[in-house]
């Protein structure tokens, strides 16, 4: 069996008593005081999270944005520096590898941030297809991620960082420093609230979730609210909702597709054999990942992918993959191996009342 990675913070977590399970790789907290009280600090408070399980890569050099252009679905020609872009990197064939942000350090000068348990095909795939000229660096390994999340996180960013501390705007980066060291301030997150993703050295990592723990704000929140916070707002998860067998268009985001600039597989994304589509579900009991999904005269529809009871809500919800033929549709039903649940298509978000976009004096 092949051991777990550890993350600089894996020794806090367990001092502090957080349920720890292996995620991507990595040995991870899943929750310290329960899902949903960290779910709903996060919704109400700030919540920080230990995301150094990711992977960064570096690319720079003449030629980086050209040569990046042709790999990923992003538009690197209105990406300026100090600015961030969702988006894919997909197959030939027009499938997800991987769901990454693309930060413009300068010109011709990247931050690439993926899945932690698509590092190295990640990796792997560039570094065969990039041409000669810009050098891709793993930077994974020195590089450590806090995420800083909830409507009162500019409070604490700006009391742990100090006062001179000012806020970019959404998927906007700031270069800062906290005790001498360099940091990349994100607008940016996975939970739908104001947040801040903190990219420092791992060596820094300890001390500055240390210092952000303490503060009477915040509480740490482990991968289950993060899954949770994520699916009230229909944020993907790779692996899940993305993989290579749908398209960014079957999964939705075919705005972010639609770039002048040719890249890979974007000949293939316009067959759209399935969608992803929002579900609602009455009551606590939930769809899970891989529960087929049926229309009301038993015609099979679908698979769910995500699942779960949305605090925020009171009710559960879903995100499953259906035939494009019956995307529209208003009813379904999820079979579960307690029975089938009545399921009615919704609107994404699920969760309106989200802060992420939040104006700050």
């Amino acid at each position: 069996m092949e051991e777990l990675r550890q993350t600089p913070l894996t020794a806090w977590h367990k001092a502090k008593g957080a349920k720890m399970a292996p995620f991507a790789g990595f040995e991870m907290p899943i929750q310290y005081e329960g899902i949903i009280a960290e779910h709903n600090h996060t919704r109400q408070s700030a919540g920080i999270f230990d995301i150094c399980h990711m992977g960064e890569f570096s690319l720079k050099g003449a030629g980086a944005k050209a040569a990046l252009g042709t790999l990923v679905t992003q538009d690197l020609d209105t990406l300026a520096p100090g600015k961030c872009r969702y988006g894919f990197l997909p197959n030939e064939s027009g499938g997800v590898l991987d769901d990454l942000i693309i930060y413009c350090l300068d010109g011709d000068e990247y931050m690439l941030v993926v899945n932690g348990a698509c590092e190295a095909s990640d990796f792997g795939w560039l570094a065969a297809r990039l041409a000669a000229g810009p050098v891709l660096t793993n930077i994974s390994a020195q590089t450590a991620k806090i995420d800083l999340q909830g409507p009162k996180s500019f409070e604490v960013l700006r009391d742990v960082l100090g006062e001179g501390c000012v806020s970019p705007g959404y998927f906007s980066f700031r270069r800062s420093a906290w005790r001498g060291q360099p940091i990349i301030v994100s607008r940016t997150g996975y939970t739908g609230e104001l947040g801040y993703e903190l990219y420092h050295d791992a060596a820094l990592a300890p001390a500055l979730w240390e210092a952000l723990a303490a503060h009477p704000l915040v509480k740490p929140v482990g991968l289950g609210a993060r899954d949770t916070l994520r699916l009230e707002l229909g944020y993907p998860l790779y692996g899940q909702d993305l993989d290579t067998a749908h398209t960014p268009v079957e999964a939705g985001f075919g705005m972010l597709v639609g770039k002048k600039t040719p890249f890979t597989g974007q000949s293939a994304m316009a067959a759209v054999k399935e969608r992803l589509i929002p579900l609602a579900l009455e009551g606590r009991r939930t769809a899970r990942h891989l529960d087929p999904l049926f229309l009301p005269d038993g015609v099979e529809a679908g698979v769910v992918t995500s699942g779960s009871f949305a605090p925020s809500l009171g009710h559960c919800v879903a995100l499953a993959y259906v035939k494009a033929e019956y995307a529209e549709n208003a009813d379904f039903l999820v079979r579960t191996q307690r029975g089938d649940l009545p399921a009615k298509r919704a609107a994404l978000p699920f969760y309106t009342k989200g802060t992420a976009r939040m104006k700050l004096a």
